[in-house]
């Protein structure tokens, strides 16, 4: 029985120290994004920010790096920091692919030729 009880106890133990570990991690975690310099924003702020539903000031926390934008053509979502954005008549659009881009940007020509 004295094994047993020491196999409990030691679970026990095991549990506690991971668990203190999960949450010096989060603590951590936390205190790093708040950390950071307005220097070191991610990419794009504007019209797609305001589109996402996002207040200018997360983008300085770090949330560009996670927000999803989504292409016009193909209907991807890429996270904005990997799309090629392109600013077109003061909008910043973001697209999958520069083949993406030149589609939009061949379509909106041929829209803007037939009047």
């Amino acid at each position: 029985m004295d094994f047993l009880g020491r196999i409990f106890k030691f679970l026990f133990w095991l549990l506690i120290v991971s668990w203190s570990v999960a949450l010096l991690r989060r603590i951590l975690a936390w205190m790093l994004r708040g950390a950071m310099p307005a220097g070191t924003e991610q990419a794009g702020t504007g019209s797609a920010g305001d589109a996402a539903g996002l207040k200018s000031g997360d983008t300085e926390s770090g949330v560009a790096a996670r927000r999803l934008v989504r292409d016009p053509v193909c209907g991807m979502h890429v996270a904005e920091v990997l799309a090629v954005p392109l600013r077109k008549s003061g909008e910043l659009v973001h697209f999958c692919s520069t083949a993406c881009r030149d589609k939009y940007l061949s379509k909106t020509e041929r829209v803007a030729a037939n009047g």
